[in-house]
């Protein structure tokens, strides 16, 4: 029977070659999980049946039943922020110019931060399996929650027409996310294992703002809470969608980031992120979640066995979809490689397999 086991997410992460290769992935929605599980259970978590004990349980049971050393779970700061949705939503932006930012209420964020999400990260330490940890943390990056206020668009105004409130932007939400990292690090870090944030920092050809401002003014920010990170003993995950070439140097040699995920085949190939940084940091991701939607469970299979295999002896890895497991995403499509891992592994019960 398959016993999990959250050091082999550790070695990854650490880039150093576990015991087996792990699977790992960023988010897999509770829609799907439902589906494979044959439970609902979402309602537990905001729904009139409210229960968060009964909510974490099938949700950490589904990553233990599908064969993962760890849970994914983060709770974004975008969530909270008053007036924001400029990015996810595209609502009007609460910052434009810097009487905005003056204003805006910075001081009530930690207050609003665990007020909203400190319950669920409790619930999901009282329900861990035996054998795993969690990994995530606090969700949104620099980045991303920068533009949760500004949008992407008001955003380059404001770098045209107040550079330096444009900076300041960016060092105030970091800021914020520092004081968020410092205290979830104290009161729920032992329930992680790997720390990560989503910032997506590029598109399919390049990154999204300039190259320079992200090592001048968003990069900095970073360092400051991967230092708090490894100060408390745990590796750094970067999640970051796109190409950010241009940047991947700065994030190991400067940032100091222990692995990287998500990756798309237009941009490149997983084995090829592998090639380029296997030597220095981990690497998760390797199944373009366009695959998994459009291809056939066998295509599925193959294609996931046959990444596994390009990138043994590259260093630390974990494999699973190259971006995350949303509502849309077939579960037939997302079970094909879970599933062509754990034969890999040789860890399927014929149970599993005929399931």
């Amino acid at each position: 029977m398959f016993a999990p086991d959250y050091h082999n997410i550790v070695q990854a992460a650490g880039n150093r070659t576990p015991a087996r290769v792990p699977l790992y992935d960023h988010i897999v929605s509770d829609a799907v999980m439902e589906k494979i599980l044959g439970v609902k259970f979402a309602q537990y978590l905001d729904g009139p049946e409210k229960d968060l004990d009964r909510y974490f349980a099938h949700y950490c049971g589904f990553f233990r039943q599908m064969g993962y050393d760890t849970v994914s779970f983060e709770r974004s700061v975008g969530r909270i922020l008053p007036n924001g949705g400029a990015l996810r939503h595209h609502s009007p932006p609460a910052i434009t110019n810097r009487k905005s930012f003056e204003n805006y209420p910075w001081d009530q964020m930690e207050e609003l931060y665990f007020d909203a999400f400190g319950p669920l990260f409790a619930a999901l330490g009282r329900n861990m399996p035996a054998g795993m940890k969690a990994v995530g943390g606090i969700g949104y990056g620099v980045f991303e929650c920068t533009q949760e206020l500004t949008g992407y668009e008001g955003l380059c105004y404001i770098r045209y027409d107040d550079e330096e409130l444009y900076q300041a932007i960016f060092q105030k939400v970091g800021d914020m996310l520092a004081a968020l990292w410092k205290r979830f690090l104290r009161e729920y870090g032992d329930i992680y294992c790997v720390c990560r944030f989503g910032d997506d920092l590029g598109f399919k050809s390049s990154t999204l703002i300039d190259s320079q401002d992200i090592r001048g003014f968003i990069l900095p920010q970073y360092k400051r809470i991967v230092d708090m990170v490894h100060a408390a003993g745990k590796p750094f995950l970067l999640h970051s969608c796109g190409n950010i070439f241009d940047v991947m140097e700065d994030l190991i040699e400067t940032v100091g980031i222990d692995a990287k995920h998500s990756n798309e085949e237009q941009i490149a190939p997983f084995p090829e992120w592998v090639e380029r940084y296997g030597g220095r940091i981990g690497n998760f991701g390797g199944v373009d979640t366009d695959i998994l939607c459009q291809k056939s469970p066998e295509y599925i299979r193959q294609f996931t066995l046959d990444v596994i295999r390009s990138c043994e002896g590259h260093g630390g890895f974990a494999i699973g979809s190259g971006n995350s497991i949303p509502d849309y995403v077939p579960a037939q499509g997302y079970l094909a490689m879970n599933r062509a891992v754990r034969e890999y592994r040789g860890d399927l019960d014929e149970t599993t397999q005929n399931g």
